[in-house]
C-alpha cells in the first residue's frame, strides 16, 4: 500500500504561518506536519509517498529528502497551484492510484497514528475516515445509512444547522482501492475536470460516486480519536495545545484562560460556572430572540442598572452592571489608591488590578488556608480598603453572616472601605446562605462595596456579567465615570430583563449543586490520595499526597482530557501540593472519580 499527499496549496488564510512556506511545512508541536503524517505512515507499515507539490514545491522536496527518514518519495509538480484546487493535484497524479492502493491525505491536518493504522488494517477497500460532526468542524459533511455507507456528501454551502446531528464530517483522509480508483473514481474526475475546471474540490466526484452507488465507499468513524484541520491562525494555536507533548500539554491549556469550548472532548474543571443553570427554557428563549439580540444595539447604562436592580431588590441608584465583575474589579482598581488588605491566596484579578496599590497579605495559618474573623480585624490598622471573597477563592472557605457583619461594622467604625466578592455565595448550603445585597445593608454601611459576578453563578460566562453596590455614591460615580455607556451586549441585556421569570429555577439549581457537592466530596475523599477540605462553592480545594499536584494535573489532561487547577505555583501556596476541581454535573463529576481511581490505583 502507498500513501499520496496532496500540499500544493498556498494556505493564505495561515497568513505569516505560510509566507514563505507550504501548510505542510508548519511545525506542531515540535514537528512539520509533514512529519506526522509520515510518521503515522511508517507506524501503520507505508513507506512509499507519492506528494504533489506546488507553492514552494522545490524547498518541499528539498526537506522531505533530506530531513524525512524512511520514506520512499515520488513527487509530483503542480504548476497552476495558485489558480487550481485540490482537486486538479489529485487529476495530475491520478495514474499513480492504478498502480497500489492507496491513503489519500491532505497536508494541513494532525491526528492521532491509530486512525491510519486502523484504517490500513479494516478490511472494507474503500473507505472515508469520518468523525461526528461537532461545531468547531468546517468543510464538507456526510451523511450515513444504518450499515455506515455514505448515503451523500454535502457541501458547505448546502449545510443546515437544523440537520447538524445527522452529520459526520471528513476527515480528509481516505483509502482507495486500485480497482475502485481506476474503474470509478478516475473516469469520473477525468470527467469532471472536463467538464467544471480545475479550480474544483476532489470531495464532488466523491459525491457524485455516492448517489451513484453508496456502496463503493463506506465511512470509518474514527470516535473520541483526535485530530484537527489547520487552516487559519486560530486552526494552528488550538492543533499545538491538542497535540502538545505530555510536559507541556498543560500549560498550554493554561495559557488559553478559557475558550475551552474550541477545544473538543475537553472536560473543564477549572473554570467555575453552575452546571444547573440557565435552565433550557431560558435558553430557549434566549435563542428565540437571536436574531433580533445580534442585529439591534444595547441600552445604555441606566436601563442595565434597573434591569439588575430588579433581581436584587435593591435601588438602581446604588449599583452598576459590568462586563463581567473582572471590568468591575478593573475600574475599582484605578480609582482606588489606598493600601489594601487582601487575602492570600486569593482571586488574581484583586493582585492584578491593583498592582499600584500598597498591599498587606493576610495569611491564614489554617491548613484549609480559609479564613477567620480575628485574622482578618488584626489587618485593619494597616490598611485603608480590605478586600474578601466570600466563599473564598480557592479554598472555598466561608465567613458566616455572623461574623461578615461583625467585620463589616469593624471597617465601618475605623472609617475603611470593605469589598466583599458574592461570586459563589449562591452555592452556600441552604441554611447557611445569604447575601449583603440588600438595601437596608447597603444604606447601613456606606464603606461597603459588594461584588458579584453573574457569568460565574448564574452559568452564562458567555454574557459576562457582573455587578458592584455600594451606598457609598461618591465612589460609585467615579467607577461609573470610568465604564463605557454601552459596556453590555444585547444578549446579556436581555438576560437580565427576562431572569426574574426564572428566579426559582435558578434557586433550585443552586440547591443541586449544593447537594452534588456532598456527592463530589465524598467521592474524592475515598480515593485515598487526596485530603479535601470542606467547601461552600462550587468548587472544592484538595491535597494531593503520593505524588504531586503538578503531576496528577498533567495525567489527568495528558490521559483523560480532563482539565483541573493546580494551585502549586499560585502566590500562596509556596509549592505546597493542592488543587482546585469545579463541581459539575453527575456524569463528569462520574468520569472524573473513576479517573482518579485509575490513577489511584498505580501510586
Amino acid at each position: 500500500m502507498q500513501a499520496m499527499i496532496l500540499a500544493a496549496g498556498m494556505g493564505k488564510r495561515l497568513q505569516k504561518y505560510t509566507q514563505d512556506q507550504t501548510k505542510c511545512m508548519i511545525r506542531v508541536a515540535g514537528k512539520t506536519l509533514l512529519e506526522h503524517a509520515c510518521d503515522a505512515l511508517k507506524a501503520a507499515g507505508i513507506h512509499k509517498v507519492i506528494l504533489v507539490v506546488g507553492y514552494h514545491g522545490a524547498e518541499l522536496v528539498e526537506y522531505a529528502l533530506h530531513h524525512v527518514e524512511g520514506i520512499e518519495f515520488e513527487f509530483v509538480h503542480n504548476t497552476i497551484y495558485d489558480t487550481s484546487n485540490n482537486i486538479y493535484s489529485l487529476y495530475l497524479a491520478r495514474n499513480y492510484l492504478r498502480r497500489d492502493d492507496t491513503v489519500l491525505l491532505e497536508s494541513d491536518l494532525i491526528y492521532e497514528p491509530s486512525i491510519i493504522q486502523r484504517l490500513v488494517q479494516d478490511e472494507q477497500p474503500n473507505l472515508a475516515v469520518v468523525s461526528k460532526y461537532e461545531y468547531w468542524m468546517d468543510g464538507t459533511v456526510c451523511t450515513l445509512d444504518e450499515s455506515g455507507n455514505i448515503v451523500e456528501f454535502v457541501e458547505k454551502k448546502d449545510f443546515d444547522y437544523a440537520s447538524a446531528e445527522q452529520y459526520y464530517k471528513t476527515v480528509n483522509i481516505y483509502k482507495f482501492s486500485k480497482k475502485f480508483a481506476a474503474e470509478k473514481y478516475i473516469p469520473f474526475l477525468e470527467t469532471y475536470i472536463h467538464v467544471y475546471g480545475s479550480n474544483q474540490y476532489y470531495e464532488s466526484v466523491l459525491r457524485i460516486i455516492a448517489h451513484i452507488n453508496k456502496s463503493d465507499l463506506v465511512a470509518f468513524d474514527i470516535g473520541e480519536s483526535k485530530w484537527y484541520e489547520i487552516d487559519n491562525a486560530q486552526d494552528y494555536e488550538i492543533a499545538g495545545t491538542m497535540f502538545q507533548s505530555e510536559e507541556k500539554k498543560l500549560i498550554s491549556y493554561e495559557l488559553q484562560f478559557g475558550g475551552y469550548w474550541r477545544f473538543p472532548k475537553i472536560y473543564d474543571f477549572c473554570y467555575l460556572v453552575n452546571p444547573y443553570f440557565p435552565t433550557a427554557r431560558l435558553q430557549a428563549q434566549l435563542q428565540y430572540m437571536f436574531g433580533t439580540l445580534l442585529t439591534q444595539y444595547p441600552s445604555g447604562m441606566r436601563v442595565q442598572r434597573v434591569n439588575a436592580a430588579r433581581i436584587f431588590d435593591i435601588d438602581e441608584s446604588t449599583l452598576l452592571v459590568g462586563n463581567g465583575a473582572a471590568e468591575l474589579i478593573n475600574v475599582l482598581g484605578r480609582v482606588y489608591d489606598g493600601t489594601i488588605g487582601v487575602p492570600l491566596p486569593a482571586f488574581n484579578e484583586y493582585l492584578r488590578c491593583f498592582e499600584n496599590n500598597g498591599k498587606v497579605h493576610i495569611i491564614s495559618e489554617r491548613e484549609d488556608l480559609s479564613l477567620e474573623k480575628q485574622g482578618i480585624l488584626d489587618t485593619l490598622d494597616k490598611v485603608e480598603m480590605l478586600i474578601l471573597v466570600n466563599p473564598d477563592n480557592p479554598s472555598g472557605g466561608f465567613l458566616s453572616r455572623e461574623d461578615m457583619l461583625d467585620i463589616i461594622t469593624e471597617c465601618e467604625r475605623r472609617e475603611k472601605l470593605c469589598v466583599v466578592d458574592e461570586s459563589f455565595v449562591d452555592f452556600a448550603d441552604a441554611d447557611v446562605r445569604y447575601t449583603l445585597l440588600n438595601q437596608r445593608i447597603l444604606d447601613q454601611y456606606k464603606n461597603l462595596v459588594v461584588i458579584k459576578s453573574i457569568s460565574k453563578s448564574y452559568g452564562i460566562p458567555g454574557l459576562r456579567l457582573g455587578i458592584l453596590a455600594t451606598g457609598n455614591r461618591e465612589l460609585l460615580e467615579k467607577i461609573s465615570a470610568n465604564l463605557a455607556i454601552w459596556n453590555i451586549n444585547s444578549f446579556a441585556e436581555y438576560f437580565l430583563e427576562i431572569f426574574p421569570l426564572y428566579q426559582r429555577e435558578y434557586v433550585k439549581g443552586c440547591d443541586r449543586l449544593s447537594r452534588e457537592r456532598e456527592y463530589l466530596t465524598k467521592g474524592l475523599e475515598e480515593l485515598g490520595f487526596l485530603k479535601v477540605y470542606p467547601s461552600q462553592a462550587n468548587y472544592v480545594m484538595c491535597r494531593v499526597e503520593s505524588i504531586t499536584s503538578r503531576e496528577l494535573a498533567n495525567l489527568l489532561i495528558g490521559k483523560y482530557n480532563i482539565l483541573i487547577k493546580d494551585l502549586s505555583t499560585k502566590l500562596g501556596f509556596e509549592g505546597r501540593q493542592y488543587i482546585r476541581i469545579a463541581i459539575k454535573g453527575r456524569e463528569e463529576n462520574d468520569f472524573l472519580l473513576s479517573a482518579l481511581t485509575e490513577i489511584g490505583a498505580g501510586l
